[in-house]
């Protein structure tokens, strides 16, 4: 059985019924990451969780860790990494509470160190990422969501922005014509870092909030902490299937 790493987001510091046997404060060649490393049992796996923002959450998505987090989840032994996003929908089956399994991402960020592969190297380093997600990894998230009786889509492409800011109405227009389904601000670098040092990766996004111009009036923080406090139950029910599986 492989041994998985769960990154939680915005809403998930903490991860409800993880046996916590070990918090592993690990220092990398890139820095040290958002957070101690959990090493535990939840649905009678062993994993390990790292809180994306850090615990509590202090980190602004432009100024996580990236490559030290994705580091540190591969020294400790993690095999595969399921990592949990909070969205905007902009398609308009992306409803507020969706869960969704991207399959494709755009990256509109910029400034962060988004490659392991810089410095001093002895050759360029290029990676595949025609499909940014692990198939297989996304076909069990899927199975899981059907399971729970989750509403979900089984697709979606994630356009990831900078932050800490959320997108003036234009910006979204942009990204729905680029082909964008929702809009989150970590999904880059981290799904490159990971098929970079070898581990298959694949992401549960909570679709929180209508992304701008999708709905009337202002985005509150209000309505995403609601949104977040609703849907987390799902996002833990479908972690605790897939990995009962």
């Amino acid at each position: 059985m492989a041994s998985y790493a769960i990154i939680g987001g915005t809403g998930l510091t903490e991860l409800p019924g993880l046996s916590i046997r070990e918090a592993i404060n690990l220092e990398t060649p890139y820095g040290m990451p958002s957070a101690d490393i959990i090493k535990g049992e939840f649905a009678g796996s062993e994993v390990l969780f790292l809180a994306r923002h850090g615990h509590p959450h202090r980190i602004a998505p432009h100024q996580v860790n990236y490559r030290a987090n994705l580091w540190a989840l591969k020294q400790l032994g993690a095999e595969a990494v399921l990592a949990v996003n909070a969205v905007g929908g902009i398609h308009r089956d992306m409803r507020t509470g969706q869960l969704v399994v991207p399959d494709q991402i755009i990256d509109y960020t910029w400034g962060r160190e988004h490659t392991f592969f810089a410095g001093d190297m002895e050759h360029v380093t290029h990676v595949d990422f025609t499909h940014p997600y692990d198939e297989a990894l996304r076909l069990r998230l899927i199975a899981a969501l059907r399971e729970c009786g989750c509403s979900h889509s089984e697709h979606g492409v994630y356009g990831c922005t900078q932050g800490p800011r959320l997108e003036s109405v234009a910006e979204i227009a942009r990204m729905e014509r680029d082909g964008c389904d929702v809009v989150g601000m970590t999904g880059m670098p981290e799904t490159v870092l990971a098929r970079e040092i070898g581990l298959p990766y694949a992401a549960l996004a909570l679709v929180v909030n209508a992304a701008a111009g999708k709905a009337p009036g202002p985005i509150t923080m209000a309505m995403i902490e609601q949104a977040l406090q609703q849907g987390m139950g799902d996002v833990r029910a479908v972690l605790a299937e897939f990995l009962a599986d």
